[in-house]
Order: C-alpha cells, then structure tokens, then sequence
C-alpha cells in the first residue's frame, strides 16, 4: 500500500533528517548522515526522477546531506553552495546569489506577516510516499533465504520505479497564476529521494521491508520551464490508485521472478480483502503484525465509547478517524537499539521458530511454490471486459454514489489483482475497463467531473434485478464491501442470462473476452431501449424458449426427410447396400466384460 503525508518546514523536516533517512531509528546529534545509516543497517538514499537533470542530478546517485537540506528542507538548487560562490566571485550581493539559487518562489515569502492564510505560512516542502508491499511479502523477505530477499527487493525496487513513473506521466500537475488555479502537466518530470527501511515501529521489532520516497515539491512550468511548486491535491487525489497499480504491479513481479501466485484473504468480516501469497501460513501473519493487533485493541475500546456517545455504530467516515486515533494512541517511540539487517533477520528467524517450529519457517518457499500450482491449475487467466465493468461500477456506486475517474481506475486494478492473481495483464487494460464503464454504465453528475451509474443501463425494466439491487444502496445493516459484492453478482448473473438468450436465439453478441494479449475493444452490452438511442433488452421466457425448441425439432426433421429421400434414390439407381456379416451375439441375459448397457443410448448415432 502507498500512504502520504506532507514535509513542512520545522518539525517536519526535522523529523526527515533524523527519523526517516536513517531508517526511523535514532540519529544523534551532530553524528554524520552517512555514519548514522551505517549504524543503523540501512543503505543511502538516491535520487530518482525524470525532473533530476534539471538541477544536475542523475538517477540512482546517493543522496547527501547537503543536497537534502538545500532541495527538500529549502527549496533552492541542490548545488547551491557552487552557485553562490560563482555569482559572489562576478560581484554580486550575498542577497542576490542566494535568491538566484532559489527554486521557485523563497520560503521566506510564506512566513512574512503579509501572507493571509495560514496554508500558505507553512508550504509543503516536500511529499512522503511511503511504499509497503502485502504483509505476506514481509515474512518470505524475513524468513527466507537470501536469494529470496535479494529478488523481493528487487521487486520493490522495480515496482516502485514503475509506479512513480505512472505518478509522473498522468498524475503530476504544477499550479500557475494567482493562487494557483491553473493547473499543467510538469515540463521534465519529478524529483524523489528513495530511502529504504527494514522494520516496524512495534515494540517488538516485526520485519517490514517498506520505502519512503520523498518528492520534491519543487518543479518546472511546461509554457516557460520556470520552477513552481507541484499540486499537493492531484498527489492526494490519485494516491487509491496509485496504491492498487502498485500492488498489481508487484503481484506480477513475484509471480514472474518466484512463480509464486497469490490469494485474497478477509482481515476484517465486510471489508475488502488483502492479497496475499498462496502457501504462507495464517501463523505467522498474525505473528508478523504486532502492530495492527495494537491498533485493533484501542479501536475497540474507542468504538465502545463511540456508540455509548453517538447511539449508533461509527459509519466509514468516523470509523477511519477513529483508526488513525487509535494509531497515534499506540505509536510507541522510535527504537535507541540500532541493528544491521543480518542481525535483524537472525533476531526475526529465531522468533518465528520458537513460535511456530523450524518446519513452517524453513518450508516456507517450497510451500509457496505448491500452492502457486493449485491456483494455477483453477485460475483462467482471462479478463472478460463487460463483466469487469458491470463488477467495478457497482462497487464504486454502492460504496460512493458518486465518483469520478480515479475511482474507477483504483476499482478497476483491483480487479486485476483478483481475477489474474499475479498473471500479467495487458498495458491499458484497466484503461479499457474505465472506458466501457464510462461508455455504457454512467451518467454525469453536475459541472464537475463527478458521475454516478446510469440506473437505465443497469436495470432492465420489468425485472427482479432492481428490487434486488435499490435496496442494496440504503441498507446499512450490513458493510458498504458486502453490499457491492451483492450488487455485483447480480449485475453480472443478468450479464450472463442475457448473453445465454443470445445463445439461444442464435443472435451473436458484440461482447469480446480479452486475454492479456487481446487487443483493444470497447464492448458496449446490455443496453436498455428508450429516447436516448439505447438497444431494447432482450428478454428470455417460456415462449422463447418453446419457440427456440420447435425450431430445432423442424429443422431436425428436414434434416431427417432429406436424408431418407437421397437414401431413397441411391438404392433406386444402385441397388440396396450390402450389410455386413454379424458378429456371434454373446448369450441371452450376459454382457461382455467391461460392457454397460444404459438406457435410452446407443453406441453409435443419436438416442
């Protein structure tokens, strides 16, 4: 998963320099960045980025400490130093070298009594991405061998690169003019530092292989290649999406690189399930997960309070706030102890083995390799476009009522991640599935960009499927998930009954199923009749199913009289055929060995 939250100058940049680039361990004062990363086992930063040529920097170079207190705690060019020194040689002021250096507009302009609003005294500085992979992938990087460790990080590694690169094409938007109302797509691309950390921040330390990819703020105008600063909100926006073309991504990659496969698993009874890899046992997930045991105990004892306050459950608004409560209620302080990574996995592995026995812990990638061939063996690794979306349009209309683009576009990559279970999927694939739900499924809502479902689409008219469906969207009783997952099954049992009409009818179908190499198509099924130019909905009954049947017992019987007319003729013109000399009949009341007599078939013909 992928979680962000803002740097801003002070505590926030404090907490950068002496939390995360050390591993989220304790950097004393005055101790040199590259010596506390050493004590703590963590590698150095780098830079990443297509917007790193722009200041003089290139892709994987280890980040400084200089070069992160001038570009992510100031804002000003990462060799500022050199900079400053060369326009004070040619004669200029030590205000005008600086404010040359400077990436955009000053921070200094943010904190002057002249600014009106408070967001704009304490500017973003910078973005921190935090990149986690499934909590299956934790325990085989902590446990397995090292060949294993080496190819999940390398995994991330990959997979983190795609997904910022994706940040960077479709999502990424620089503000211009006053108060930054226009947005535009950046000229060169982003400037992210990447810091890799190992463990949790549990009391116990639990193994957790994440990554925190810090994005500069600071990037260039496409019109004129001026520095501004990057929308905070477009980041914020697409960060759902993000997160699940992560996951996807990093399914893939282990699939591809281990041959493992993966398999949804139920954390909380009504809410989504989380992917994880097939064969890793339930044991040591909950043995892995110190932490989130923590956070569920205090969630309980505030959502007691919450009902004997409120009179009623917390919806899903309340219940995320009283999470993140309950979070910072359990958060214990940053761990003094600084341990190399092989001492942490030693420290991991006796744990598990005193816990669990040295079997789970040591079989644990023959196990894995398994159960990847079950799965394999009962998952098609097909995508059926129309039912993928009649499947994410009714998710996101339950669960939202209205929604926009990103939303189905997060949707429509879990799905992925269901339906393929590691297998890849096409490029564009979830693009595909966004637009035939766009194309047949929506409506707009307003001004905006906001949609909801075409109810006129969805519903036939004189059918079960909307008493079915109307009800789903206002029951509360049950989860928002378990109500979608209903919706979305009897959507996709009317998709199937009318492709079967069809079938039935001998009238084809426009719908294409698309494996990962398919091509691209815009199936647009299941359209109802009316004013605005939509297909009738067909309709299967006892009549046509009569009707279908007569047909074929009339053309069986054509087919019949034809045959016995040219066998007519033939011995006409001919004589009769000779028949073959019988075999000798076994007795009355036997049968040969190995034989069964069925009634009602025959061993040649039509019975």
């Amino acid at each position: 998963m992928i979680s962000m939250s803002p740097v801003r100058p002070g505590a926030g940049v404090r907490y950068l320099f002496r939390g995360v680039m050390v591993g989220d361990g304790h950097r004393a004062a005055g101790t040199p960045l590259r010596a506390a990363q050493g004590e703590a086992g963590v590698p150095p930063g780098v830079w990443k980025g297509r917007g790193l040529a722009a200041v003089g920097l290139t892709a994987g170079d280890v980040v400084s400490e200089r070069q992160a207190e001038l570009l992510l705690g100031e804002g000003r060019h990462p060799d500022a130093d050199r900079i400053e020194r060369e326009l004070l040689a040619q004669g200029k002021t030590p205000e005008q070298a600086r404010r040359a250096t400077v990436l955009g507009r000053p921070i200094e302009h943010n904190r002057s009594p002249e600014t009106d609003k408070a967001k704009e005294r304490t500017p973003w500085l910078a973005s921190d991405l935090v990149f986690r992979p499934p909590p299956t992938a934790h325990i085989a990087w902590a446990l397995m061998d090292d060949e294993h460790r080496r190819v999940l990080e390398l995994c991330d590694d990959v997979v983190r690169d795609k997904t910022l690169e994706w940040l960077e094409e479709s999502v990424a938007q620089i503000r211009s003019k006053a108060g930054g109302k226009q947005r535009a797509r950046v000229k060169d691309g982003l400037i992210v530092a990447v810091f890799r950390h190992y463990e949790s921040r549990a009391t116990e330390s639990r193994p957790l292989l994440h990554a925190h990819a810090v994005v500069s703020v600071r990037a260039r105008r496409p019109h004129d290649g001026k520095w501004g600063n990057l929308s905070a909100d477009s980041l914020m926006t697409h960060i759902v999406a993000a997160d699940t073309l992560y996951t996807l991504y990093f399914m893939e990659e282990v699939s591809a690189r281990l041959g493992w496969a993966w398999e949804p698993r139920e954390v909380t009874p009504g809410r989504r399930p989380v992917m994880d890899i097939a064969g890793i046992d339930r044991c040591l997930i909950g043995w892995q997960s110190t932490r989130r045991q923590q956070i569920e105990d205090a969630l309980s004892v505030l959502t007691d309070k919450y009902e004997e306050r409120q009179g009623h459950a917390p919806g899903e608004k309340a219940g995320y706030a009283l999470a993140c409560q309950a979070a910072d209620q359990t958060r214990s302080p940053k761990r003094k102890e600084l341990l190399s990574l092989t001492e942490l996995r030693t420290r991991w592995r006796d744990s598990a083995i005193r816990a669990f026995g040295a079997c789970t812990v040591y079989r644990l990638a023959e196990r894995a390799r398994a159960a990847a061939a079950a799965v394999w063996a009962r998952v098609r690794p097909v995508i059926d476009i129309a039912l993928a979306a009649v499947d994410v349009v009714a998710v996101v209309y339950v669960m939202r009522g209205t929604f926009k683009h990103h939303h189905l576009l997060a949707e429509a990559r879990r799905h992925l991640s269901y339906a393929l279970r590691g297998r890849p999927h096409q490029p564009g694939l979830d693009d595909q599935i966004v637009q035939a739900v766009v194309d047949d499924y929506t409506r707009p809502v307003g001004r905006g960009l906001k949609m909801t479902a075409d109810l006129r689409a969805l519903y036939p008219r004189d059918t079960e499927d909307q008493a079915v469906l109307r009800p789903l969207t206002r029951k509360r009783s049950a989860p928002q998930y378990e109500r979608a997952r209903l919706a979305a099954g009897a959507l996709a049992a009317r998709v199937r009954a009318a492709r079967r009409a069809d079938r039935l009818g001998s009238r084809p179908r426009p719908y294409v199923v698309t494996v990962p190499a398919a091509s691209r198509s815009h199936p647009r099924p299941f359209r109802t009749g009316g004013q605005d130019g939509r297909r009738q909905e067909p309709e299967t009954g006892v009549d046509t199913v009569e009707q279908t049947r007569q047909t074929l017992e009339a053309a069986a019987a054509q087919v019949a009289a034809t045959l016995q007319d040219s066998r007519r003729a033939r011995e006409a013109a001919h004589g009769p055929r000779p028949q073959p000399t019988p075999a000798t009949a076994p007795p009355p009341h036997t049968q040969q060995p190995g034989a069964q007599h069925t009634p009602g078939r025959t061993t040649g013909g039509v019975a």
